[in-house]
């Protein structure tokens, strides 16, 4: 059994069901979850396929423990007509329901907005697709790095152009899926507010697009194309728009990142580096003229970088109070003393995998935190509770449509 949602955070008292499979919808509800939203996630009888992505751990998703974690878990088949019955009665008890399922298939399923308005007047409902619920492409199939590369990330992600034969460089994680799910719940709750302000009684409609939340992303690169016909391109370790910032290499084969982009930090690092000749050159006194002649900086830059070790460099350069850092991989960023600090390494205990460390809550609510209450949860290990409480059915009626192969 999970334990029942407490008064940690905000949302608490707020319910959402969440028919959501991969990534958007599942983040957009482990946000809401994380600040104090109870969240009830259905999947069919074969579980969300996210279960079996990433590292394993006794054969099972450590990312699972995270990407789930706050939800109680329902296996039905939605699809059948006693699963749909079900998951409606549950309907009439939530506050909003968030998918990602193709444009219509909710519809489809027998979740149209007339019905939703009948079970639960004034439900919000959000919706997370590729492209969004109209327009000529609304029906193609997408992923988030279809997404990434439609919103114009992909290809500011690239090498700089004539300097590579590789494809463009994927972003690390499935970032358009993210972005769209933090979009999502800022819909979400931009329509709660609004509900609660305004005592309407419609359905409170959300609809995101991947493509869409990568597009908003993207700085000066429409307004540049739109006023001059340029036609942002990708810069690698470098900003277009600033310099000196890039990545620059140590002598034990580390990359130190170094943002001294404007004029004080400018003439600091040049003092650091002992290149005053650069400080007084009047072709670098302002931003414009050193992006001009970012390769002779840099040039310089990586000299000194060149001189010494990783950690010696990192030093250096933050003792003169300039931004900077060593690239962090996961060890880096367990031992780092401020993420410890603001409670961004958390050990959970999950029941199957035992102590697992998790992202801590973003954003920090100091007053009002948030919680991890419990991790991932097996698959349907909460179907019996939330039909009982929600669909207020008895433990027979759960029996006969277990037996039918609807829940599990």
């Amino acid at each position: 059994m999970t334990p029942k949602p407490n008064s940690f955070g905000p949302l608490s008292g707020i319910r959402i069901l969440e028919i959501g499979h991969y990534i958007a919808a599942p983040f957009c509800t482990r946000i809401l979850g994380d600040l104090g939203a109870e969240i009830i996630k259905i999947e069919p009888p074969a579980g969300d396929p996210a279960r079996d992505w990433g590292a394993k751990q006794n054969d099972r998703s450590l990312w699972w423990s995270v990407h789930a974690r706050n939800k109680r878990s329902v296996a039905i088949d939605i699809k059948s007509p006693e699963g749909l019955e079900a998951v409606q009665k549950v309907i009439a008890s939530c506050d909003a329901l968030v998918e990602n399922l193709r444009p219509g298939a909710l519809a489809r399923l027998g979740l149209s907005y007339e019905v939703l308005e009948t079970l639960r007047p004034g439900l919000v409902v959000a919706h997370i697709s590729g492209y969004g619920q109209n327009g000529p492409e609304r029906d193609r199939a997408a992923f988030g790095v279809i997404g990434e590369a439609i919103g114009g990330l992909r290809y500011l992600t690239d090498h700089p152009q004539g300097t590579s034969d590789l494809p463009p460089v994927r972003v690390g994680v499935s970032l358009g899926d993210s972005v769209a799910g933090l979009y999502a719940a800022i819909g979400v709750l931009a329509q709660l507010l609004g509900r609660a302000e305004n005592k309407s009684a419609s359905c409170h409609v959300v609809d995101v697009a991947l493509t869409e939340s990568v597009l908003s992303l993207m700085e000066d690169m429409l307004p540049a194309y739109g006023a001059l016909g340029q036609i942002k391109k990708p810069t690698g370790a470098r900003i277009s728009t600033a310099a000196p910032t890039s990545a620059y290499p140590t002598r034990d084969g580390r990359w130190l990142l170094i943002a001294a982009n404007s004029d004080l930090l400018f003439g600091r690092l040049m003092a650091l580096i002992g290149r005053d000749d650069f400080a007084s050159d009047p072709e670098l006194s302002t931003n414009s003229g050193r992006v001009a002649q970012a390769d002779r900086l840099d040039a310089a830059i990586a000299e000194w970088t060149r001189q010494h070790d990783a950690n010696d460099a990192a030093r250096i350069v933050a003792e003169a109070d300039i931004p900077s850092t060593l690239i962090y991989t996961a060890a880096e960023i367990v031992a780092d003393p401020q993420f410890q600090a603001r409670g961004m390494i958390r050990k959970v205990t999950d029941a199957e995998q035992g102590t697992v460390l998790h992202p801590g809550i973003v954003p920090h609510l100091p007053d009002c935190p948030g919680a991890i209450r419990f991790a991932g949860q097996n698959l349907g290990q909460d179907t019996d509770d939330v039909l009982r409480e929600f669909a207020h059915m008895t433990a027979q009626e759960i029996g006969r449509l277990r037996s039918e192969k609807v829940i599990t």
